[in-house]
């Protein structure tokens, strides 16, 4: 069986390089469309929350994970956007194999801080109408069912897809 005919494989015999390329980009592009709505709408509304006047009483945990779920948010749209910036700024030069990689990695790096955010979210929201105890106890069950389905599932699937090869 060559590369060509594997299942699962991505690798299409009638596509060159080139179109291959292209093809990633625009799977990358699509995630990227999701994930940049969804983290905006996060963020817009983490700024709205300081300046309410509940929250301008609430006490320093809560001020410190607001401060650190907005941040996480940021980074997480910085990272979402880049590879646009990245693109518009590498356009027309032959670069593509070389940005897929790097998008990907900035793709990544968006997704963990993106999980923080909403993990901080989620904490902000569950202290407000429960005890402070459940809340964290509440995030970190959110926090592992992120992990579960984001990153175990995922490497599960890859490395039991690789011992078949």
């Amino acid at each position: 069986m060559t590369d060509e005919d594997r299942p699962g494989d991505y690798r299409r015999k009638e596509e060159d390089e080139g179109e291959r390329l292209d093809r990633h980009w625009n799977e990358l592009l699509q995630e990227l469309r999701l994930a940049q709505t969804g983290t905006q709408i996060l963020f817009a509304f983490l700024l709205s929350i300081a300046f309410t006047n509940r929250f301008q009483d609430a006490d320093a945990f809560t001020h410190d994970v607001y401060a650190g779920t907005l941040i996480a948010s940021a980074l997480a749209m910085a990272l979402f956007l880049a590879p646009v910036s990245f693109h518009r700024i590498v356009f027309q030069k032959k670069l593509r194999d070389r940005m897929i990689p790097i998008a990907h990695h900035l793709t990544s790096g968006g997704l963990v801080f993106l999980l923080i955010a909403i993990c901080g979210g989620v904490l902000l929201a569950i202290d407000v109408v429960l005890s402070r105890t459940v809340a964290i106890i509440t995030v970190a069950l959110v926090l592992a069912w992120f992990v579960a389905f984001w990153y175990v599932l995922p490497a599960y699937v890859r490395r039991t897809s690789e011992d078949e090869e």
